[in-house]
């Protein structure tokens, strides 16, 4: 908070909207958002939690998607507070620094997804284009050096965008277009010019997930060639098999991004309840997801998933070593 002490505004707070008409609405409306929270929540816990304790998981693969969950449960809760307050609660008033502060955690995470995505692509890409090289390339040392590589890159965007609202003036008391703090809404507030803000945030994140997406589309662009220039139908089907749950993840992720992200800074006539939606699925979809996607797809995560449960409920206290892979 005090990283925020110079930026000053007219007024103290601004104002938080869920689904602007709907105000009526607000109770029912926060029933399916409770759920998919709470799917979002129990589902990354679950597949977090039987990777650390599951040792047939502690694979690289696994080991990439530990990050995924827990990047996708710090996303979830970082709005979880302001959307259920505002839903059940109608508190739309949300400090000056509060706001900055859960703006920067949101684009943090989102931008961190990003490159947790990356590096799962780079698993793929060793896995089906480089077999041989796969277990001497992704060690666990190696493992460790791309997880700080990337939570680096998140300190020194955390670091540089600090720095560059420390001194910027806000009109306070504005009505913002969705139930958290997101930045072409907060930022068009601003008593500098807000177009040129805007494109700078824009041009961070091209920068960011615009390059990570590129990466993404070069390593499957590899390993298609390589999956095409195998005979065997059955081997090329087991190949594309293992990338569809990474797939799905980089579709529900960057999609709703980039439609969010242009209908902000593009398309001003669209809707206060189109931009609502967008950003509440932009946000909810990944963490919610995800954890479905892998644990019905991914057979050791579901064996290993219901094993959990199995000793659980009989009361015993670990769960087996599992062998297996992709239906």
């Amino acid at each position: 908070m005090v990283l925020f002490n110079n930026t000053t505004s007219s007024s103290s707070v601004f104002l938080l909207t869920a689904f602007p008409g709907l105000e009526v609405a607000h109770v029912w409306i926060s029933i399916p958002v409770c759920c998919l929270y709470t799917i979002a929540l129990l589902g990354n816990s679950m597949i977090l939690f039987v990777i650390i304790v599951e040792q047939s998981l502690h694979k690289p693969m696994y080991y990439f998607l530990s990050m995924l969950s827990a990047v996708d449960l710090c996303l979830t809760i970082s709005t979880l507070p302001t959307v259920l307050g505002v839903l059940w609660f109608h508190a739309r008033e949300i400090s000056f620094k509060a706001c900055l502060t859960q703006m920067l955690f949101v684009h943090a995470f989102s931008f961190l997804e990003s490159s947790v995505l990356v590096a799962m692509a780079f698993d793929r890409f060793m896995a089906i284009c480089n077999p041989l090289k796969y277990a001497t390339v992704l060690t666990d040392m190696m493992i460790m050096v791309i997880g700080l590589v990337i939570c680096l890159r998140q300190v020194i965007f955390l670091f540089s965008v600090t720095l560059a609202l420390k001194n910027v003036s806000f009109h306070g008391g504005q009505e913002l277009s969705h139930p958290f703090c997101y930045h072409p809404d907060v930022i068009k507030y601003s008593y500098s010019n807000p177009w040129i803000s805007s494109f700078l945030g824009m041009f961070l994140q091209l920068y960011l997930c615009g390059t990570d997406l590129l990466f993404t589309l070069f390593s499957y662009a590899l390993i298609l060639r390589t999956v095409l220039s195998t005979v065997a139908p059955k081997k090329q089907q087991k190949a594309l098999n293992t990338c569809v749950c990474h797939l799905c993840a980089v579709t529900v992720f960057y999609v709703p991004m980039i439609s969010l992200s242009i209908t902000h800074r593009l398309l001003n006539s669209t809707s206060k309840v189109v931009c609502s939606i967008l950003a509440n699925v932009y946000l909810l979809l990944p963490p919610v997801l995800n954890p479905v996607i892998y644990s019905l797809k991914t057979k050791t995560i579901r064996q290993a998933m219901l094993q959990l449960l199995q000793s659980k409920g009989s009361g015993g206290p670990n769960v087996r070593s599992l062998r297996g892979g992709y239906n």
